[in-house]
């Protein structure tokens, strides 16, 4: 598979597309916009992408060790630090902190069931890593200190899921922060549905199948009292579908 990096620039006749980059044998999952200029991006057989230049150019890295590797997210801070997630057992979560040259494993899980989904920092250093459902919970592994070091969350108020419902480890967005502590987690398969304020919310969008269910969240406010939250989804192996795959909430 091919990766392509594409820039669309909108002119008063219309849109052209350019290809900004392009990398064999590379599927790219994560992205992480830390300024106008910061871009990074992961994804498999162990590369990661750095751009330092608003994405005119970039720099490709393969991790050095995990050449056979899925990072499906990444969180960026700087040019020079990042965290990168990989997906299948063990968990792994590895850092950079000279612009992706080395990493450091900062957290690992050889657990069996391991699937490490997606994660989310907060501007404080607090960040959070979900993974598939562990003896019916989902999995979670938190952070204070900008990823340095991870302890994973076991508690009775864990959410439980139901049979047959996970989360899609597509973009590293099935968890947005919603504000200055919680997090919105979105689920799919046999079930999906939207975990807030420790509460479920069933989602209109098209599951009961392992290939159905939302794949990505997006929160933003309008106004201080006017917050919206867009779920997209739908069945990844019939693409072409049109009903239930994106729903929207104010």
């Amino acid at each position: 598979m091919t990766c392509l990096f594409l820039c669309v620039c909108s002119v008063l006749v219309g849109q052209t597309i350019s290809t900004l980059t392009s990398q064999d044998k590379v599927s790219i999952r994560g992205l992480s916009v830390v300024t106008d200029q910061i871009i990074w991006a992961s994804g498999s057989n162990g590369m990661v992408a750095l751009s330092v230049d608003g994405g005119s150019s970039w720099k490709w890295n393969q991790v050095r060790g995990f050449e056979k590797k899925d990072f499906r997210d990444i969180e960026g801070f700087d040019h020079k630090t990042a965290v990168i997630v990989a997906v299948d057992e063990p968990g792994l979560i590895l850092k950079t902190f000279n612009g992706g040259e080395t990493w450091k494993i900062v957290y690992t899980d050889s657990s069996k069931g391991m699937f490490l989904d997606a994660m989310e920092f907060w501007e404080n250093g607090n960040g959070i890593v979900v993974g598939d459902p562990i003896d019916g919970k989902i999995y979670v592994t938190r952070t204070g200190d900008f990823g340095n070091n991870w302890e994973r969350y076991q508690s009775k108020s864990l959410p439980i899921t139901e049979t047959g419902e996970a989360m899609f480890a597509s973009s590293g967005t099935n968890i947005r922060k919603f504000n200055n502590q919680e997090a919105m987690v979105v689920t799919g398969g046999k079930r999906s549905r939207l975990l807030l304020h420790e509460k479920w919310i069933d989602l209109p969008l098209l599951q009961g199948a392992e290939s159905t269910g939302a794949n990505s969240i997006a929160f933003w406010n309008v106004s201080p009292r006017k917050p919206r939250i867009i779920v997209v989804g739908g069945d990844f192996t019939r693409d072409t579908l049109t009903e239930k795959n994106c729903v929207i909430s104010s």
